[in-house]
């Protein structure tokens, strides 16, 4: 049974499609897609308006964040979070499944799902395989955008699933908690720039790309697979974890990752590395390259 409940962590493309068929779609199933792409590749709204699953709504994460932060896609607030989710038709009551449309499978549905949990809803997964392998099964797609009615969501945040940046600086020292970087190894380890930033970790943090948990075709590792990387590693997931990145997207999918397992309260540090290299001190930014000033 507790294999039954951690797997609602994941919906199968096959799944979802049938709940498509069946016309389950509506205020007791919403399907989002989270996708984001940088802005000059890529255009995730448009995208949507040509093609989606049926039913799904777009949610677009440059809306449902922390406009007033300087760091990219800060948690907003309880009552913006309420607001906006309730505009999609999201109660407290809703199966919300969320998936992206990256070419590695899933990307930003992973960020979607835990800004659910963090806000207390327990009923959120992720589509197995993203957009990418619904398309490949040949599921049906529309570019007819619905209109959800309104609903009304109450967010609480949880605290315990996320981190601040005192509480990160705090830990350097007290190692009071395990941390793992999912960026790539060249930005972890400080010898390839990370979007524009110099790049390195925070003392302490083991790394574990985020794409050593999805399989070639896109879809998320066996639970036992999965278990092998953190345990080669030396995670250990019986002890508090705390995940970070870049900017809190791949970050959670080490949350989503550990939950798979049976571990569901893993916190993502929201500010990531956009944060830790323009306000922790020079001795706390690990790198094998030299620094100027920072």
């Amino acid at each position: 049974m507790a294999r039954q409940g951690l797997s609602r962590a994941l919906v199968t493309a096959s799944w979802l499609a049938e709940a498509v068929r069946a016309g389950r779609v509506g205020a007791g199933l919403r399907v989002l897609d989270a996708s984001w792409y940088p802005p000059k590749e890529r255009n995730a709204r448009q995208e949507f308006k040509e093609r989606h699953i049926p039913g799904a709504s777009f949610f677009d994460i440059e809306e449902c964040r922390d406009k007033s932060s300087p760091y990219d896609f800060m948690l907003p607030s309880e009552s913006q979070f309420a607001d906006y989710v309730g505009g999609l038709g999201v109660s407290n009551d809703t199966h919300v499944v969320v998936y992206d449309g990256d070419e590695v499978g899933t990307f930003y549905a992973p960020r979607a799902w835990w800004m659910f949990r963090a806000f207390g809803h327990k009923e959120v997964s992720v589509l197995n395989g993203g957009f990418k392998n619904w398309l490949k099964e040949g599921h049906p797609v529309t570019a007819e955008v619905t209109q959800p009615t309104p609903a009304v969501f109450k967010a609480r945040l949880n605290r315990a699933l996320v981190k601040t940046f005192d509480e990160m600086v705090q830990n350097v020292s007290s190692l009071k908690f395990q941390v793992v970087d999912s960026r790539p190894e060249g930005r972890f380890r400080g010898t390839e720039l990370d979007q524009g930033l110099e790049s390195g970790h925070i003392p302490g943090a083991v790394n574990i790309p985020f794409h050593s948990f999805l399989s070639e075709t896109g879809h998320e590792k066996s639970i036992e697979e999965i278990q092998e990387i953190f345990r080669a590693k030396k995670v250990d997931l019986s002890k508090p974890l705390t995940a970070t990145c870049r900017k809190g997207v791949t970050a959670c999918q080490i949350a989503l990752a550990a939950f798979l397992c049976g571990k569901r309260d893993v916190a993502v540090y929201d500010g990531s590395w956009s944060e830790w290299f323009h306000r922790a001190p020079p001795h706390y930014k690990v790198s094998e390259v030299k620094r100027g000033k920072a």
